[in-house]
């Protein structure tokens, strides 16, 4: 199975906040303006620096730069990956000098233990009471596997859900929604830890953020898996990651491929859920470099807010 050649953990904790700022090759030319309007399309801070770190000419850009382009290129907030209340700070007001919103943040969590959980628990609060104030709506977490992909015990997976639960009633009573989002990880061992963090917590403390692809993916590329588990968890999608293959290698940039997220997309709103949308398109071993990064930038948002356009607003 083919994994990211770094994971998002690995990446959020060695760039920080830096992150943000490793993207963008030259300016659009007229001829590619953004798509505008419909529906709102974030993208991650994962996707945004792992797409540039493929370009030798720029490696980095100023984080000005770096938000300027995105905006152009029609793409609407940024997904940062954020451990503390301070980089909330530090970001919020140059995301809103280029008219990108923060709707959404992604931090990880370790629950597993009741000292460690409580203590996560207070940090992600604290950064949380921050964020809202700066326009965030949706708190994103996966809790950290275990070395060596080792599956979690029944008392760990018990523990950890219990950890969610009280998580995510501290965020509701902020007017915040916690969604827990996975890799393919947790979807090995007949995916035993995806679905007890579904059945083992309160609907009202934890939302989905859905991403597919690692879904279909961990249940060996197999859509069928994907919608299975829309149907058994749809009405709790409030978030949706964006990313796409082709013969199950990730694509260049977001468009059509192995899955059909315009099936995706009404399926959902068949089920009365308008998740957010964010990009988190990215490069592994096989994937195509045929254009700029601004460029498939511009593509994968283009193509979203098309295929989203009739069914998610």
């Amino acid at each position: 199975m083919r994994t990211r050649h770094r994971d998002r953990r690995e990446f959020l904790a060695g760039m920080g906040l830096s992150a943000a700022a490793l993207a963008w090759s030259g300016a659009l030319r007229a001829a590619d303006a953004p798509a505008r309007g419909g529906p709102h399309v974030a993208i991650n801070q994962w996707s945004v620096g792992a797409t540039r770190g493929r370009d030798k000419k720029r490696p980095s850009v100023p984080l000005d730069e770096e938000l300027a382009e995105l905006a152009a290129c029609g793409i609407n907030g940024l997904e940062p990956g954020l451990h503390a209340a301070e980089q909330a700070e530090a970001l919020a007001a140059k995301l809103t000098k280029h008219g990108l919103q923060m709707r959404s943040i992604y931090t990880g969590s370790e629950l597993l233990d009741t000292a460690t959980a409580e203590k996560e628990i207070q940090r992600i609060l604290a950064l949380a009471k921050r964020a809202k104030a700066l326009g965030t709506k949706i708190v994103v977490t996966n809790p950290s596997p275990l070395p060596s992909r080792r599956g979690k015990s029944d008392a760990q997976l018990k523990a950890q859900a219990a950890g969610l639960n009280r998580l995510g009633r501290g965020l509701a009573a902020l007017g915040l929604t916690l969604a827990y989002h996975n890799h393919d990880v947790e979807l090995e061992h007949a995916a035993r830890e995806f679905h007890h963090m579904m059945l083992g917590t309160e609907p009202a403390c934890l939302s989905l953020c859905l991403d597919a692809h690692w879904v279909y993916r961990g249940a060996g590329h197999s859509q069928v898996a994907l919608f299975d588990v829309v149907k058994l968890y749809g009405t709790r999608v409030v978030e949706l990651h964006l990313r796409q293959s082709k013969d199950n290698v990730w694509s260049e940039t977001f468009g059509d491929g192995d899955i059909d997220y315009r099936a995706l997309g009404k399926a959902l709103a068949a089920l009365g859920a308008k998740p957010l949308l964010v990009l988190e398109q990215g490069p592994e071993q096989g994937t195509p470099q045929t254009i700029e990064v601004a460029e498939a930038h511009r593509r994968s948002c283009r193509y979203a807010k098309e295929v989203f356009s009739g069914s998610i607003r």
